[in-house]
């Protein structure tokens, strides 16, 4: 445990050099908050270092050692680039829960299509085959996968109902 006099001793420092720490920092990380932190946690650091410091007269350079060493660590993190703003920007575009929904009614309407037009509507629009290449993975004519990608979407749409009208099939596969 760190007795009394270390404990005056650090108090004396650290008040003796907040300001010119505080400057190193805030050139660092160039925002008043984020400085005041870095100030803190080097201060934190320098005190958890203190019995072990022997040198006394680098100590301000050990001190700025860790704002530097710091401040390049919380750069390499994703959150540190991250700024609070009053207002949230609104989002644009599609509202990805209903993504989820429709993926899903799709998903279970899919499943019960038949297996060969379930077959056909996959290689076809989620995996982005051609109709020849549908047609050679299913083993057969190019009219049957044109006939059975037919029937299925037609399916399709018999059991989303007309609440699914804006689920359109593209060449990415089944969208909203």
């Amino acid at each position: 445990m760190r007795d009394n006099g270390d404990m005056a001793a650090f108090a004396e420092y650290a008040e003796a050099c907040s300001a010119t720490l505080y400057k190193t920092a805030f050139l660092m990380v160039g925002d008043h908050q984020l400085a005041q932190d870095l100030v803190q946690e080097a201060l934190v650091k320098t005190l958890m270092a203190w019995p072990r410091l022997n040198d006394r007269e680098n100590l301000h350079a050990y001190t700025r050692r860790i704002i530097v060493t710091t401040s390049i660590s919380w750069r390499r993190r994703r959150s540190f680039h991250e700024r609070p703003v009053e207002v949230i920007p609104e989002r644009h575009g599609p509202d990805p829960t209903e993504a989820v929904v429709t993926h899903d009614a799709v998903m279970a309407a899919l499943g019960t299509v038949p297996p060969r037009q379930r077959a056909a509507i996959v290689l076809r629009f989620y995996q982005d085959l051609t109709e020849v290449q549908t047609a050679e993975a299913m083993g057969c004519s190019v009219g049957a996968v044109k006939s059975q990608v037919s029937a299925g979407l037609r399916r399709l749409r018999e059991k989303l109902g007309s609440s699914f009208d804006h689920v359109t099939v593209s060449d990415q596969g089944v969208t909203s």
